[in-house]
């Protein structure tokens, strides 16, 4: 090979090998200081677009377990005045009770209407004041909550808190002015002797009619008080099972016959039950009265009305209780999930730092020796100025 002064062939490949090592050992250094195996999308443009995707994921993901512990703060919040209302609802069926019972005085019933009126108040005014972030809960403005508990837009990415049963302003008004269901339907006992054999009653609610018989009672002369008579029909399954008796009494305590209520809060048939009972009679229902104590009867009619209540707040609770469950649910998932696409985008994007090192040091080796190289084959036309001397 001849000598060339213009050209170094060895000086320019040293050079080139060396800018070679040197963008290697630079993406090195770049990977080893950031942790990442991908810092721009031409390290890897796939992976770029792939990492990317689930780190909106892993983002939406934190953003929906937030929402969600949000919503359970919701439930609980209006589960926890839920919790209270029972309590006076139960203190309210605790008076009623009491309203029932003949022993009490009209001053003694005026008392326990006023105990009563302060508790509807109060459930008013809970109503009215039980508030998530400035929304009420209780007062049946907010009828549902939807909560964003995925990390998409579609309808399977929320749930829904109903909030239309737990409407405690409306139980209040039910309890301050609501209308009282009739008094049972009475039915006089001439002679208690004359009764026997199977009893039928007959109620009707909503255009649908029930029919119960009872299974024979005894024959004629069986039995000896009205009371008697009651206690075997409240022993009869099919009797306790859709109505309730209570025994009628005159002036000196004596039973003159029984009166009974429909549990589904249907109105019962007048037609005489059996043998030696009378054709009944309807009782007549209080409308917008709300609790009343001023007698038994009505004071009966007030325990089902409060009845009615707690039944619906016991819904209400038992639904929110399903969905905080539910929310709960929502949250191990979705950290579950969070926990999963974020090892899933460190495969992805998170540099080997052991492979890297490896690599970093053969560059940085290689760098040192290309330097080298490239002065060694700078000074190799050197001998040329020998030839001209």
């Amino acid at each position: 090979m001849g000598m060339q002064v213009n050209t170094n062939l060895a000086a320019n490949n040293a050079y080139r090998n060396l800018s070679t090592t040197q963008n290697a050992l630079g993406k090195s250094m770049e990977k080893l200081s950031s942790g990442l195996r991908i810092n721009r999308a031409s390290d890897d443009a796939a992976g770029m677009a792939i990492s990317e995707g689930l780190k909106s994921q892993v983002n939406g993901y934190t953003v929906a377990a937030r929402n969600a512990q949000d919503g359970i703060s919701v439930v609980q919040t209006a589960e926890g005045a839920l919790t209270q209302v029972h309590s006076m609802l139960q203190r309210m069926r605790d008076l009623a009770v009491q309203g029932g019972n003949d022993s009490n005085n009209d001053d003694s019933r005026k008392a326990i209407k006023k105990e009563t009126d302060q508790l509807t108040q109060e459930l008013t005014r809970m109503s009215e004041a039980t508030k998530f972030n400035g929304k009420s809960l209780l007062d049946g403005s907010t009828a549902k909550m939807d909560f964003q508990v995925g990390a998409d837009g579609n309808a399977s990415n929320q749930i829904s808190v109903n909030l239309s049963m737990a409407n405690v302003k409306s139980i209040a008004a039910e309890l301050n002015g609501g209308d009282l269901a009739a008094a049972g339907t009475k039915f006089d006992i001439a002679a208690i002797g004359a009764v026997g054999g199977a009893s039928t009653f007959t109620s009707t609610k909503g255009g649908v009619a029930t029919t119960i018989t009872t299974a024979n009672l005894g024959a004629p002369g069986a039995f000896t008080s009205v009371e008697g008579y009651a206690d075997a029909l409240r022993k009869d399954a099919a009797f306790s099972a859709n109505f309730t008796v209570t025994v009628e009494k005159d002036a000196n305590g004596a039973g003159t016959g029984i009166s009974v209520n429909a549990k589904d809060g249907g109105t019962l048939g007048t037609t005489s039950a059996g043998t030696g009972i009378s054709a009944g009679t309807a009782g007549t229902a209080l409308t917008g009265t709300g609790l009343d104590f001023s007698t038994a009867a009505n004071a009966q009619a007030s325990l089902n009305l409060i009845d009615t209540q707690i039944k619906t707040v016991s819904d209400a609770r038992a639904d929110l209780g399903a969905v905080q469950n539910r929310l709960e649910s929502a949250v191990n998932n979705l950290n579950v999930g969070k926990e999963n696409l974020t090892a899933a985008t460190s495969r992805i994007t998170d540099v080997d730092m052991a492979s890297e090192m490896v690599s970093f040091t053969r560059s940085n080796i290689l760098s040192q020796a290309g330097t080298a190289m490239l002065a060694q084959a700078n000074q190799s036309n050197q001998g040329v100025l020998k030839l001209l001397g």
